[in-house]
């Protein structure tokens, strides 16, 4: 099929969907119309009592062929013919909505759209992934071996399905508008990566949540040094470039290869050893806010290392000494085995989710 066909086509079998279910349920209406018209038709006009009513009513809608419950005059036969055909139109057209439904697989459409709906409505603290490119891609592959919850977001239908045969949550939708990204749970997400083809789309997306939800950390895609300045300027609160990471880490593979093997080796993929973690110091849940590193002995009681401090007013403290005090809203960067970097939030207090998210080997 067409990739133009099939994104029509698809674009539209949800409102089929909804159109067909507002027809069953209007044929139903119509039918039970029908019978209480010829229940106080018989029990009002013809005297009857109310079960005999509905009695003749019932019978006579589904064309049984039994006899009359009570004896009927030529007002009353002449009622019941129109009864009968009244009843026919109804229950034909129910049948026949009812076939078109089950032949074009709306009902599975629509058990597909409830599905996904409920999933999105039960998604909190997931992350947002806007475009299912070739960028898209190794990102959602990253957030799966991290056991990260995440909703990926694509405007062509082909690259939702591919999403959704991978085993992802994926929605088609242009990433840029307010209601999209409204229904992928913005104001409960955590985290939003714009990794849409175009700078302009980027920053739109990233305009866009920001203004939803001022809390939710976005991170953009950039393709020029001049749009990595205007995600900065529009409130993204990381940029990166593909061309000038990609250089920057061709490079340092060239000049430190055996530095560029570690740094991947703790960063990325299923397979690893070490992992690296941040840890927020709140007062409330940590107990070493106001002491030193040597004080918290946190490397003799965890294992883990901490390799860097990031204060509160946003400086870096890298290679930290044992004098460093450890102070509130300090974000403690450090290293460690799954085990260790677990002990660690333990001692500490987690940073959101925070226990070290382990991959999930398939």
């Amino acid at each position: 099929m067409n990739p133009d066909n099939l994104f029509n086509s698809q674009a539209t079998i949800e409102q089929r969907y909804r159109r067909i279910k507002a027809e069953l349920i209007g044929g139903a209406i119509a039918l039970m119309g029908v019978f209480l018209i010829g229940t106080v038709w018989y029990c009002w006009v013809e005297g009857w009592r109310w079960l005999d009513a509905a009695y003749m009513t019932v019978i006579t809608l589904a064309t049984v062929g039994f006899m009359e419950v009570h004896e009927l005059g030529d007002r009353g036969r002449l009622f019941t013919i129109i009864l009968i055909l009244m009843g026919v139109v109804a229950i034909g057209y129910i049948v026949n909505r009812f076939t078109e439904a089950l032949i074009q697989g709306y009902f599975q459409a629509g058990l597909r759209l409830q599905q996904r709906r409920r999933i999105m409505e039960s998604l909190t603290q997931h992350y947002i992934l806007c475009g299912f490119g070739r960028t898209g891609r190794q990102i959602a592959l990253e957030f799966k071996a991290e056991g990260i919850p995440f909703i990926a977001i694509d405007s062509d239908l082909a690259e939702v399905h591919e999403a959704q045969e991978l085993g992802y949550v994926a929605i088609q939708g242009d990433a840029t508008l307010d209601e999209v990204l409204t229904r992928v749970g913005i104001e409960r997400a955590v985290c939003l990566v714009a990794a849409l083809p175009s700078d302009a789309e980027n920053l739109y997306t990233v305009l866009s949540a920001k203004t939803l939800n001022p809390q939710v950390r976005a991170i953009a895609r950039a393709s020029t040094e001049e749009a990595l300045k205007k995600l900065q300027r529009g409130g993204a609160d990381a940029v990166v470039s593909p061309y000038i990471t990609g250089g920057k880490r061709m490079a340092a593979a060239a000049l430190r290869p055996q530095v560029m093997d570690f740094v991947d080796g703790i960063l990325t993929g299923t397979d690893r050893a070490f992992y690296m973690e941040e840890c927020l110091l709140e007062p409330g849940t940590c107990p070493y806010v106001g002491q030193t590193l040597r004080e918290a002995r946190l490397r003799s009681q965890t294992g883990a290392l901490v390799l860097a401090i990031r204060r509160a007013d946003g400086s870096l403290i890298a290679g930290p000494t044992a004098d460093t005090t450890l102070m509130t809203g300090d974000v403690l960067i450090s290293m460690g085995t799954a085990e260790q970097l677990r002990e660690l939030n333990q001692v500490l207090g987690p940073i959101r989710h925070r226990v070290p998210r382990l991959p999930k080997h398939t």
